[in-house]
């Protein structure tokens, strides 16, 4: 044999390196197959709610683009309209000032609702599949991942029973006020970053506290040799501000008001807890405030700006433009159940403001397991802190005058308190009852899990009661209908051809508050246009106050009247020159009017009469102006 020859490693190198990887691949299928076997109880959970969330959307499928939420279809127009805009952040056109909407002024997207991190998320499923996809893909997995995070939650935190944990993230995830607001709120259903923040509030908690020393010890008195408490972990503690800060920054893109009623019920909870347990108050609160504080100095490096811009901004408002006397809870609702649960009634319906606001349908089977848990859960203070919140956040939901049966009792509401307070003034009482879906859960976990772990009849009578008041408020789908299609002019890309990407184009009718109608659009054309007018929140009102949509130019009125009776008005060289007026003033390029429009014959021979013949593309009449 030659010595020349090579050796068994260097004649097949190839061979080696995907023997390699076979290995590589084989590991970690292994340790990704032992992962699911050990959280299958977990997994199956998941799959519990994810399925239970499709079966409640199910209206909106097949074909997302032609179905709408039938009790809201204004706000899921506009929710679609922000997941197309949001969707922009990854084309590197997107700015907190957006002028596809309200030309020329433009829209102060901090000011709106407009759950931009769900929406650059999203961004790929908007621009390939289109805004109504994500719209329906958001109003499962809300549900769904907010059971989740709070079985999560429940389970690891708290420590409680896995059925007990399942039933308390299902009323957190499914409870009346959430299957309400899912009519097309995706920024109040997106809570499942709420547990998260209530796990990192209470990991600091922890870490912030020294444990208790021994019974008549101090530690000038200890002797040398005696075990103390070790002290705060720091490492916790700075992990779980830095954590938080996260948290509360992602949430106020998804959701600022969601984040106010958990810092609102979080608070309350503290400040019951420490009075509950001073000795822990007094050893923790240092590190807790110092852990408090570095989170909310963490927060404010990125939120400072976007907040300014919110209050202060261009087109920012810094009030609510709701009036809190009409967004109030009635007081009967609480002990009545929704119309949207099993075992609920529509003339319930009479009782709150819309079909989107059931948010203290809890129903007086729910009301009466929970204050029988906390009786016999008797002084945990964890039971203490939650029922002292629920209180609180329960009355607060009642407004500045308490009304009963619909009727105004003149009784003064506790909200009155806050009455002239910044921000906190804009609030819409009505929804401090959300707060109350994880508070009554999580008496009843506890409850349910000392049953469970216990022996006796209480171990039988307890699921059995939980589940008698939680089976009437099982939600039932949500209603949908159909909606016209999107114009081929739109749909097509012929748009392009009257009014160039970033241009105004004016649909007629304008959209509306009311009627917002020619916003999808805009969102079927991914937001490529900007549009005149519309339904947002700006500075409208009076004296700058926040309002709902801006001002109608004359040329926008006369048709927006056309459109409602049919009658054709008499055109002159003056409402000519205001109709050039407009145009110029928008920015137009194009005016378009579409097949499916109101009396569209009566439109088609006024908007002729205003700016000349007209030029048809697909199924849409335009003027280029």
């Amino acid at each position: 044999m030659s010595s020349a020859a090579p050796t068994a490693p260097d004649a097949a190198p190839g061979q080696l390196l995907r023997t390699s990887e076979q290995v590589t691949r084989r590991s970690v299928a292994v340790r990704l197959l032992a992962a699911v076997r050990r959280h299958r109880a977990d997994l199956l959970v998941a799959l519990l709610f994810t399925a239970l969330a499709g079966w409640l959307t199910h209206g909106l499928w097949p074909d997302p683009s032609g179905r709408t939420l039938a009790l809201n279809p204004e706000d899921q127009t506009l929710y679609e309209w922000f997941l197309a805009v949001d969707a922009r952040a990854v084309l590197g056109d997107f700015s907190l000032l957006t002028d596809r909407l309200n030309a020329p002024d433009g829209v102060n997207l901090m000011a709106n609702t407009t759950v931009i991190a769900l929406g650059i998320v999203l961004a790929p499923v908007t621009l390939l599949l289109g805004a109504p996809v994500t719209f329906a893909l958001l109003a499962g997995a809300n549900l769904a991942g907010t059971a989740v995070a709070w079985y999560l939650l429940f389970r690891r935190t708290l420590g409680a029973h896995r059925l007990a944990a399942v039933l308390g993230g299902g009323l957190c995830g499914f409870g009346p006020g959430m299957i309400s607001q899912t009519n097309s709120h995706l920024h109040m259903t997106a809570q499942w970053l709420v547990p998260v923040i209530v796990w990192l509030v209470v990991r600091l908690l922890r870490a912030s506290d020294p444990g208790p020393l021994p019974t008549g010890v101090t530690p000038t008195s200890a002797a040398p040799d005696r075990d103390l408490p070790v002290g705060p972990d720091r490492r916790k503690m700075i992990s779980s501000a830095a954590g938080l800060a996260a948290a509360v920054t992602a949430q106020v893109f998804i959701g600022e008001e969601v984040l106010f009623l958990a810092a609102g019920t979080l608070l309350v909870m503290a400040i019951s807890y420490a009075l509950a347990d001073r000795d822990l108050a007094r050893r923790a609160l240092p590190g807790f405030a110092g852990g408090l504080t570095i989170a909310a100095g963490l927060a404010l490096l990125v939120l400072g700006y976007p907040l300014w811009f919110q209050f202060a901004g261009p087109q920012g408002v810094a009030d609510g433009m709701f009036s809190p006397h009409y967004f109030s809870a009635d007081l009967s609702s609480w002990w009545t159940l929704s119309p949207l649960s099993l075992a609920g009634s529509d003339d319930a319906a009479r009782l709150t403001t819309g079909p989107a606001e059931y948010n203290t349908f809890l129903g007086w089977p729910l009301l009466l397991a929970a204050a029988a848990s906390a009786i016999w859960m008797g002084r945990r203070r964890v039971v203490l802190a939650c029922a002292v919140a629920a209180l609180v956040m329960g009355a607060l939901s009642l407004g500045p005058e308490v009304v009963l049966g619909g009727t105004r009792t003149a009784l003064p509401g506790p909200y009155a308190l806050l009455s002239g307070l910044p921000v906190v003034d804009g609030a819409l009482p009505m929804r401090f009852g959300l707060a109350l879906l994880p508070l009554v859960a999580t008496l009843l976990v506890l409850a349910l899990d000392r049953a469970l772990r216990g022996t006796g009849r209480a171990r039988r009578l307890v699921p059995l009661a939980v589940g008698a008041a939680l089976l009437p408020l099982f939600p039932t789908p949500l209603p949908t209908a159909e909606r016209p299609a999107v114009p081929e002019f739109i749909s097509g890309g012929h748009w392009r051809q009257c009014v160039h990407p970033g241009g105004v184009l004016v649909p007629v009718p304008l959209p509306t508050p009311k009627e917002p109608w020619p916003m999808r659009w805009a969102a079927a054309a991914d937001a490529g246009f900007n549009l005149p007018e519309g339904f947002f929140i700006g500075p409208y009102g009076r004296r700058g106050t926040a309002a709902m949509g801006t001002y109608k130019q004359p040329t926008s009125a006369l048709l927006a009247d056309v459109a409602r009776r049919g009658d054709q008005p008499a055109i002159g060289d003056e409402q000519r020159r205001q109709a050039a007026r407009d145009v110029a003033f928008w920015g137009a390029s194009c005016v378009a009017l579409a097949d499916d429009a109101p009396h569209v014959d009566s439109l088609r021979a006024t908007l002729e009469k205003l700016y000349g013949p007209s030029t048809r593309i697909a199924d849409t009449w335009i003027w280029r102006v």
